[in-house]
């Protein structure tokens, strides 16, 4: 029995094809963003993301490092642990 050089190709094509559905079946979902929540008192001078008190207007705005009025969004459930020289984040803005 003798296989022709176009039998032994289209036999490779297709190996190479399963191949490549098989790979593309085993690709990881992507994950999901963490869900976010704003955390007062831990943003520096002008890297707060929204609401910075009386007198600013949004995402940067803010003028004094740990502002108490100003947030930064983080990754939810982690922002009462977030230490300042201030003391820890809040999820309520702070007076």
């Amino acid at each position: 029995m003798s296989v022709s050089r176009s039998g032994l190709a289209v036999a490779a094509a297709l190996s190479l094809a399963a191949g490549v559905a098989v790979a593309a079946d085993t690709k990881k979902p992507e994950k999901a963003p963490a869900a976010k929540e704003a955390c007062y008192g831990i943003a520096k001078a002008g890297q707060n993301d929204c609401k910075a008190g009386p007198g600013t207007s949004c995402a940067g705005s803010s003028k004094v490092d740990y502002d108490g009025k100003a947030f930064k969004l983080v990754d939810k459930g982690t922002c009462v642990t977030i230490k300042t020289p201030k003391g820890n984040g809040s999820l309520t803005p702070k007076a």
